[in-house]
Protein backbone atom coordinates (compact mmCIF):
# COMPACT_ATOMS: atom_id res chain seq x y z
CA UNK A 1 0.00 0.00 0.00
CA UNK A 2 1.57 3.62 -0.87
CA UNK A 3 1.87 5.98 1.77
CA UNK A 4 0.84 9.80 0.57
CA UNK A 5 3.07 12.57 1.59
CA UNK A 6 0.70 15.82 2.66
CA UNK A 7 1.24 18.57 -0.01
CA UNK A 8 3.70 21.62 0.37
CA UNK A 9 2.24 24.97 0.78
CA UNK A 10 3.63 26.91 -1.74
CA UNK A 11 3.06 30.85 -1.40
CA UNK A 12 2.92 33.06 -4.35
CA UNK A 13 5.12 36.35 -4.82
CA UNK A 14 2.17 38.76 -4.23
CA UNK A 15 1.98 36.96 -0.80
CA UNK A 16 5.42 37.35 0.31
CA UNK A 17 5.62 40.76 -1.14
CA UNK A 18 2.64 42.10 1.17
CA UNK A 19 4.73 39.85 4.07
CA UNK A 20 7.95 42.03 4.04
CA UNK A 21 5.34 45.27 3.57
CA UNK A 22 3.40 44.43 6.33
CA UNK A 23 7.04 44.23 8.26
CA UNK A 24 8.40 47.73 6.87
CA UNK A 25 4.94 49.08 8.36
CA UNK A 26 5.50 47.80 11.46
CA UNK A 27 8.67 48.83 11.72
CA UNK A 28 8.20 52.48 10.65
CA UNK A 29 5.42 52.13 13.81
CA UNK A 30 7.61 51.36 16.45
CA UNK A 31 10.42 54.02 15.25
CA UNK A 32 7.15 56.84 15.08
CA UNK A 33 6.47 55.58 18.46
CA UNK A 34 9.64 56.04 19.94
CA UNK A 35 10.33 59.71 18.75
CA UNK A 36 6.71 61.04 19.96
CA UNK A 37 7.58 59.68 23.42
CA UNK A 38 11.03 61.31 23.47
CA UNK A 39 9.36 64.52 22.15
CA UNK A 40 6.53 63.92 25.11
CA UNK A 41 9.20 63.09 27.70
CA UNK A 42 10.09 65.96 30.47
CA UNK A 43 13.39 64.47 31.52
CA UNK A 44 14.65 63.78 28.37
CA UNK A 45 18.42 64.84 28.31
CA UNK A 46 17.75 67.59 25.12
CA UNK A 47 15.89 69.31 27.50
CA UNK A 48 18.33 69.62 30.18
CA UNK A 49 20.85 71.10 28.10
CA UNK A 50 20.41 75.01 27.40
CA UNK A 51 20.10 76.35 23.79
CA UNK A 52 23.02 78.33 23.16
CA UNK A 53 23.92 80.10 19.60
CA UNK A 54 27.08 79.06 18.79
CA UNK A 55 29.78 76.31 17.43
CA UNK A 56 30.20 73.19 18.76
CA UNK A 57 32.11 74.64 22.31
CA UNK A 58 28.47 76.32 23.26
CA UNK A 59 29.90 79.52 23.61
CA UNK A 60 28.64 82.68 21.33
CA UNK A 61 30.49 83.76 18.41
CA UNK A 62 32.48 86.91 18.22
CA UNK A 63 30.63 89.83 17.65
CA UNK A 64 32.04 91.36 13.92
CA UNK A 65 34.64 93.96 14.72
CA UNK A 66 32.59 97.28 14.27
CA UNK A 67 34.25 99.19 11.68
CA UNK A 68 34.89 102.99 12.54
CA UNK A 69 33.70 105.00 9.83
CA UNK A 70 36.68 107.84 9.33
CA UNK A 71 35.11 111.47 9.01
CA UNK A 72 35.79 112.79 5.81
CA UNK A 73 37.47 115.91 6.22
CA UNK A 74 36.06 118.91 4.64
CA UNK A 75 38.36 120.50 2.70
CA UNK A 76 38.35 123.98 1.70
CA UNK A 77 39.77 126.22 -0.45
CA UNK A 78 42.83 128.06 1.35
CA UNK A 79 41.63 132.00 1.91
CA UNK A 80 43.70 134.21 0.67
CA UNK A 81 45.19 136.43 3.83
CA UNK A 82 46.03 139.65 2.93
CA UNK A 83 49.54 140.53 3.15
CA UNK A 84 50.85 142.56 5.92
CA UNK A 85 51.65 146.07 5.09
CA UNK A 86 55.52 147.05 5.38
CA UNK A 87 56.35 149.10 8.03
CA UNK A 88 58.84 151.61 6.79
CA UNK A 89 61.90 150.97 9.16
CA UNK A 90 62.92 155.02 8.72
CA UNK A 91 60.09 157.71 9.92
CA UNK A 92 59.73 159.70 6.56
CA UNK A 93 59.21 163.58 7.08
CA UNK A 94 56.81 166.50 5.25
CA UNK A 95 58.05 169.04 3.36
CA UNK A 96 54.92 170.82 1.49
CA UNK A 97 53.19 168.16 0.12
CA UNK A 98 55.51 165.54 -0.71
CA UNK A 99 57.56 162.93 2.27
CA UNK A 100 60.92 162.43 2.35
CA UNK A 101 63.31 159.70 4.08
CA UNK A 102 65.00 161.31 7.29
CA UNK A 103 68.04 159.88 5.51
CA UNK A 104 67.16 161.84 2.52
CA UNK A 105 69.00 165.39 1.49
CA UNK A 106 65.84 165.98 -0.12
CA UNK A 107 64.17 167.24 3.06
CA UNK A 108 66.46 170.00 3.96
CA UNK A 109 66.57 173.43 3.55
CA UNK A 110 67.79 174.58 0.11
CA UNK A 111 70.64 176.53 1.95
CA UNK A 112 71.90 173.33 3.55
CA UNK A 113 70.95 171.16 1.08
CA UNK A 114 72.91 172.94 -2.04
CA UNK A 115 76.01 173.21 0.73
CA UNK A 116 75.92 169.58 1.70
CA UNK A 117 75.84 168.35 -1.87
CA UNK A 118 79.02 170.64 -2.69
CA UNK A 119 80.59 169.51 0.69
CA UNK A 120 80.22 165.40 -0.02
CA UNK A 121 81.61 165.82 -3.90
CA UNK A 122 84.70 167.44 -2.14
CA UNK A 123 85.03 164.63 0.55
CA UNK A 124 84.20 161.79 -1.76
CA UNK A 125 87.01 163.03 -4.34
CA UNK A 126 89.38 162.52 -1.01
CA UNK A 127 87.94 159.58 -0.48
CA UNK A 128 85.59 159.78 2.56
CA UNK A 129 81.81 159.40 2.33
CA UNK A 130 79.79 161.40 3.84
CA UNK A 131 76.37 159.40 4.86
CA UNK A 132 73.31 161.17 6.19
CA UNK A 133 71.75 159.46 9.16
CA UNK A 134 69.25 161.58 10.10
CA UNK A 135 68.49 164.95 8.04
CA UNK A 136 64.57 166.55 8.90
CA UNK A 137 62.27 165.13 11.32
CA UNK A 138 58.76 165.74 11.75
CA UNK A 139 57.85 167.23 14.97
CA UNK A 140 56.48 163.95 16.24
CA UNK A 141 59.78 161.99 16.02
CA UNK A 142 61.62 165.05 17.51
CA UNK A 143 59.08 164.79 20.67
CA UNK A 144 59.70 160.92 20.93
CA UNK A 145 63.33 161.02 20.86
CA UNK A 146 62.90 164.32 23.51
CA UNK A 147 60.46 161.67 25.96
CA UNK A 148 62.79 159.10 25.18
CA UNK A 149 65.91 161.16 26.18
CA UNK A 150 64.09 162.28 29.27
CA UNK A 151 63.50 158.48 30.60
CA UNK A 152 67.48 157.77 29.45
CA UNK A 153 68.86 160.79 31.15
CA UNK A 154 66.60 161.38 34.45
CA UNK A 155 65.24 164.95 33.37
CA UNK A 156 63.91 167.39 31.13
CA UNK A 157 67.34 169.23 31.48
CA UNK A 158 69.64 166.34 30.76
CA UNK A 159 67.53 165.24 28.17
CA UNK A 160 67.63 168.43 26.46
CA UNK A 161 71.74 168.63 26.20
CA UNK A 162 70.63 166.09 23.95
CA UNK A 163 67.22 166.27 22.43
CA UNK A 164 65.70 169.68 21.83
CA UNK A 165 61.93 170.26 21.56
CA UNK A 166 60.05 170.18 18.33
CA UNK A 167 59.83 173.90 18.41
CA UNK A 168 63.44 174.42 19.17
CA UNK A 169 64.86 172.13 16.98
CA UNK A 170 67.19 172.32 13.96
CA UNK A 171 65.86 169.56 12.60
CA UNK A 172 62.13 169.87 12.56
CA UNK A 173 63.14 172.89 10.45
CA UNK A 174 65.58 171.16 7.92
CA UNK A 175 68.13 173.13 9.12
CA UNK A 176 70.38 170.40 10.25
CA UNK A 177 71.79 167.42 9.58
CA UNK A 178 73.06 164.01 11.75
CA UNK A 179 76.04 162.12 9.76
CA UNK A 180 78.30 159.20 9.77
CA UNK A 181 81.17 157.56 10.01
CA UNK A 182 83.46 158.99 11.88
CA UNK A 183 85.83 159.70 8.79
CA UNK A 184 83.38 161.94 7.44
CA UNK A 185 82.45 163.96 10.48
CA UNK A 186 86.14 164.43 10.91
CA UNK A 187 86.73 165.66 7.45
CA UNK A 188 83.12 167.95 7.77
CA UNK A 189 84.66 169.71 11.02
CA UNK A 190 87.85 170.28 9.44
CA UNK A 191 86.69 171.85 5.59
CA UNK A 192 83.23 172.23 6.56
CA UNK A 193 83.48 176.25 7.03
CA UNK A 194 84.61 176.29 2.87
CA UNK A 195 81.30 175.51 1.86
CA UNK A 196 79.58 177.06 5.16
CA UNK A 197 78.66 174.34 7.21
CA UNK A 198 79.47 173.91 10.75
CA UNK A 199 79.82 171.99 14.00
CA UNK A 200 77.74 173.94 16.49
CA UNK A 201 77.59 171.53 19.69
CA UNK A 202 80.86 170.25 21.45
CA UNK A 203 79.19 167.26 22.38
CA UNK A 204 78.12 166.44 19.15
CA UNK A 205 80.93 165.60 16.61
CA UNK A 206 77.71 164.63 14.53
CA UNK A 207 75.78 167.62 14.26
CA UNK A 208 76.12 170.06 11.20
CA UNK A 209 74.17 173.06 10.22
CA UNK A 210 74.94 175.81 7.45
CA UNK A 211 76.06 178.95 9.99
CA UNK A 212 78.56 181.06 7.92
CA UNK A 213 78.87 182.12 4.67
CA UNK A 214 81.38 179.69 2.84
CA UNK A 215 84.86 180.59 2.76
CA UNK A 216 84.55 182.10 6.36
CA UNK A 217 85.53 180.71 9.36
CA UNK A 218 82.88 179.22 11.67
CA UNK A 219 81.61 180.39 14.95
CA UNK A 220 82.69 179.03 18.29
CA UNK A 221 81.15 175.70 19.51
CA UNK A 222 78.59 175.84 22.06
CA UNK A 223 78.98 173.33 24.77
CA UNK A 224 75.28 171.51 24.56
CA UNK A 225 72.13 172.27 22.34
CA UNK A 226 70.75 173.81 26.06
CA UNK A 227 72.03 177.22 25.11
CA UNK A 228 69.99 177.13 22.30
CA UNK A 229 66.49 176.84 24.54
CA UNK A 230 66.81 180.85 25.28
Amino acid sequence: MTKHLPPRRTFSVPARLLSVTGLALVASLLIWHSQVADLLSFDSAADKQPVVAGGPSGSPPPAPPVRKSTPVKKTTAPSETPKPKKTPTKESTRAGDTKYSEESIEGLSPKLRSRLKKAMTAAKADGVTVRINSGRRSAAKQRRLLQEAIKRYGSYEAATRWVLPPDKSAHVKGQAVDIAPQAAMVWLNKFGWKYGICRPYDNEPWHFEALTTPGKKCPPRKPSSVADLG
